[in-house]
């Protein structure tokens, strides 16, 4: 009994941690109020300075990471989609938008790259444009920590927009401390800061336009536009359009300002910002798939992938590829994320709304949603409540889901969580001001994330914990480490197990210069000759590595002398 005991508490010690918080603050909903109610007033008088709680939201975030570093260091990339954005980054950085394939490129072809017509990441150029920032700066994370503080800035920036500025301070400071820290979002290469800025300035410029009508504002709107069209096109086009209509059923009311002072303020800088961006998508495009209406994602999946993107399409003849993990991930990993029955449809439905749920609201932040239904009739939020509504629809429709998928839409939610916060506020009972006590609580549980995650931080400088999604690859980063601190250039031929590979752990990805590169990282394929390989790069000290061995190492490379394997705890199968 005690054992069973101990295993419901393990799994729902938060819930009944946050159940003991909301039974505390609704029965003594004013305890600790000579402490908090000074505190709130202070917050208060300093959101009041609107344009300093900006910069100040753009800073704080940035100081509290870079405090952590000693213990909490930068984290290596280990998703596909993290080598992706940072071959995209490290092409920008050198002035390219594409570059040629390689007459190698059998033995570099990896996921999510395209090798034809160009040597490319595979995604929308927005994020890869930030690391490359960072990477001029000195190192491609930098990208990463500016895009944060740019995001928190402008979703404080957009909450200014819909609320007094003291609620708006409340809406940023919530998914600063949910996953502004220790999440993906700033620890990876793959995160959704990016995304969510373009849509903060987006729905922050359309309260303002209504209202005052400036140029500026304008400009914002379509920049916001910009940004979500080149960071998650499908997913910003959804959230846009509400917007859209919205704006353009305002211009012929008899709210609007007019049609001249509409058309110099309004329309003219909008329709010119939106033109000069759709310009560049076509002219990327143009650059990376030699067309302009082939869209990279789309010019991969035709390559590589055999089912669709939608839980509507149908899936294709396994395709025959050269290497055995093309065939694990496409032909069997791919195939299986989505089995066309109505339950399996529920299945990852589910998983998305939980997914969600784990990511932006974590366990506290759930409680604000017994005030949903009050807020989704709220006309003052209603076009942020359909706009959300229909993201979700969308994303209902896409099989595979990350947070980030997500990141325009949580821009919207976030308003929506803030009204959620303003009706609970003014909830009594018997006179009894729970509200207050409530949302305290809710608040104070929300930034006890911090110092959980500086604790297992301070316990293992290398953990997961809160990382949220992917996984550093640690060990092929401590190997370049060492390659890096040899003469010379390396050339590191990668052996997969061809049973006990994961997929998911690949080492086979490059700068965008290959030939230049310090270090080359090719794919043995069996049955493949080397010596075509060997031979161009014949000027570089060839190695072999094991990466599905227990303790990956470098060995040096003898066409005639075959490296046994290693058996020992094999990393497990996908």
């Amino acid at each position: 009994m005690f054992s069973s005991l101990h295993e419901i508490w393990s799994l729902n010690s938060d819930w009944v941690i946050l159940a003991a918080a909301l039974i505390l603050a609704s029965c003594w909903p004013l305890l600790g109020n000579s402490l908090l109610a000074p505190l709130e007033r202070a917050c208060e008088h300093f959101a009041a300075h609107k344009k300093l709680a900006v910069v100040t939201a753009f800073f704080v975030p940035i100081l509290i990471r870079l405090s952590l570093l000693p213990i909490f260091p930068i984290r290596p990339p280990g998703v596909h989609d993290e080598f992706s954005y940072l071959l995209a980054a490290d092409t920008f950085a050198h002035g390219r938008l594409a570059n040629p394939p390689h007459p190698l490129w059998i033995f570099f072809d990896t996921f999510h790259v395209l090798q034809h017509p160009t040597y490319s990441s595979m995604y929308p150029p927005a994020q890869g444009a930030v690391i490359a920032l960072g990477q001029l700066l000195g190192n491609p994370w930098i990208g990463v920590l500016l895009s944060m503080g740019a995001m928190f800035a402008a979703l404080l920036w957009m909450l200014q927009g819909w609320f007094p500025p003291k609620w708006a301070l409340l809406g940023a400071a919530l998914p600063l401390f949910q996953f502004g820290i220790f999440s993906y979002w700033m620890n990876s290469y793959w995160g959704g800061a990016v995304a969510t800025l373009g849509a903060a300035l987006v729905i922050g410029a359309y309260p303002r336009i209504l209202r005052k009508h400036r140029f500026r504002d304008a400009v914002l709107l379509g920049l916001g536009t910009c940004i979500l069209a080149n960071s998650r096109p499908f997913e910003g086009l959804i959230f846009f359009l509400p917007v859209a209509i919205a704006l353009t059923y305002w211009l012929f009311s008899r709210k609007s300002p007019g049609w001249r002072i509409s058309a110099r303020d309004i329309v003219i800088p909008l329709g010119t910002v939106l033109a000069l961006g759709l310009v560049f998508v076509l002219y990327y495009n143009w650059r990376v798939t030699l067309s302009p209406f082939s869209f990279p994602h789309t010019l991969d999946d035709q390559q590589h992938l055999t089912v669709s993107n939608f839980v509507w399409g149908s899936s294709q003849k396994p395709m025959q590829y050269l290497n055995h993990q093309f065939d694990v991930f496409y032909n069997h990993y791919a195939r299986n994320q989505f089995l066309h029955t109505w339950e399996d449809f529920g299945r990852i439905s589910w998983k998305k709304v939980t997914d969600f749920q784990d990511f932006y609201l974590g366990i506290p932040l759930v409680t604000p949603l017994l005030a949903l239904p009050r807020v989704f009739f709220d006309r003052r939020v209603q076009l942020l409540a359909l706009q959300f509504m229909l993201c979700a629809a969308m994303m209902l429709t896409v099989i595979y889901f990350n947070p980030h998928y997500a990141a325009p839409a949580f821009a919207a939610f976030l308003c929506l969580l803030v009204q959620m916060f303003r009706h609970i506020r003014r909830w009594k009972f018997r006179g009894a001001v729970v509200g207050i006590g409530i949302t305290r609580a809710i608040f104070l549980l929300t930034a006890a994330a911090v110092p959980i995650c500086i604790y297992h931080s301070a316990i293992d400088p290398k953990t997961n914990y809160g990382l949220g999604a992917g996984e550093p690859n640690w060990q092929r980063a401590e190997l370049a480490g060492q390659l890096d601190a040899m003469d010379g250039q390396h050339l590191v031929i990668v052996r997969y197990s061809q049973t006990h590979h994961n997929v998911h752990h690949e080492w086979v990805y490059n700068a965008a210069d290959i030939d230049h590169a310090k270090i080359v990282w090719a794919r043995e394929i069996p049955g493949v000759d080397l010596n075509a390989l060997l031979d161009y790069f014949k000027g570089r000290k060839t190695w072999i590595v094991e990466p599905d061995t227990s303790h990956p190492l470098l060995s040096p490379y003898n066409p005639g002398i075959a490296v046994p394997p290693n058996t020992e705890n094999r990393l497990p199968a996908p």
